[in-house]
């Protein structure tokens, strides 16, 4: 078993209700004065304080990965660090060497640890055997980093989110899941609408209200939030059978209309036009995806300046 004195000493970002509402806020105030510090630069230009100089983050990636990876990595330069990317199969992570070995040999080679992996637990037995600090990239149940991003976009148009209407349109999956968490440390009010076969995990109920009628679900909401109705890794006739599950939770001009007028919406993407949400949306005045994308950035910056202490 590790030594509690380290991990005592350490600061991991494992959910979102696994951190402090005060210190989530901490984060995403940071975030956005990073952000602001950084106007008018060239992306490659390093942030004027380097709080990662001489530190080393390993950025393990068991799944495919645009946003994260970019995003962390250039994250890390930005603030004077280097980067060790490995992909699941780089690793064989838990085949062979089980994952608290692997755990202990980079906490020997390495600062800070972002891994983003299928099973929750892999996370939890890294975080339990590492010696520093494990930030979750995202697992099959929750993705903390893109709701702190989320977080610092819908802040940055409409003002604080403490006590605005969330609504959430279509699978209830990991992003959705963080959203919860979020809700209640947050203090928002969030709604899932989407079919009962899709609902959340019972772990998460008391933290969200059901809607099921799109229509209704979204009136005076300031924020509509969907998601692709497939995963890449679903055979076709999953991807068939969602397509008909989640078809009238579309997020198209006609739903839109029945949120406020300033109701912004997001989506995490990678996105399938047309379907979870229409072209005219995802492009339209009310959106903010690109926004939301550039604040992975920003916000996975201040998580690990948190993480370091730094």
């Amino acid at each position: 078993m590790p030594l509690q004195t380290e991990r005592n000493a350490m600061t991991d970002f494992l959910d979102i209700h696994k951190t402090s509402p005060a210190d989530l806020r901490a984060i995403i105030d940071n975030a956005g004065a990073m952000k602001n510090a950084r106007k008018g630069l060239p992306k490659g230009t390093p942030d004027a304080e380097l709080p990662l100089a001489n530190h080393m983050v390993a950025l393990i990636f068991e799944k495919p990965s645009t946003r994260t990876r970019i995003s962390f990595d250039v994250g890390v330069r930005q603030m004077g660090g280097q980067t060790m990317v490995l992909s699941g199969s780089d690793m064989q992570l838990g085949h062979g060497e089980t994952i608290a070995d692997t755990a202990r040999v980079l906490s020997r080679y390495v600062d800070l640890i972002m891994i983003r992996t299928f099973e929750e637990q892999t996370l939890l037995e890294m975080a339990e055997y590492a010696t520093v600090p494990v930030i979750n990239g995202l697992t099959d149940r929750t993705h903390p980093c893109q709701i702190m991003a989320d977080i610092l976009t819908f802040e940055e148009h409409n003002g604080p989110i403490k006590g605005k209407k969330v609504v959430w349109s279509g699978d209830g999956n990991n992003v959705f899941a963080s959203f919860a968490h979020a809700a209640k440390q947050f203090d928002f009010d969030l709604t899932f609408t989407g079919p009962e076969t899709l609902q959340p995990e019972t772990a998460l109920d008391g933290l969200y209200t059901t809607e099921r009628d799109p229509n209704k679900a979204v009136q005076g909401a300031d924020l509509v939030v969907t998601d692709t109705w497939v995963s890449m890794h679903d055979p076709q006739s999953a991807r068939e059978r969602r397509h008909n599950q989640l078809r009238g939770y579309q997020v198209n001009k006609e739903l839109m209309g029945n949120a406020k007028d300033d109701a912004l919406f997001m989506h995490c993407l990678p996105a399938h036009r047309d379907d979870e949400a229409t072209s005219e949306v995802m492009d339209g005045p009310n959106s903010v995806i690109w926004d939301e994308a550039e604040n992975r950035l920003h916000a996975q910056k201040a998580i690990m300046r948190h993480c370091l202490g730094k």
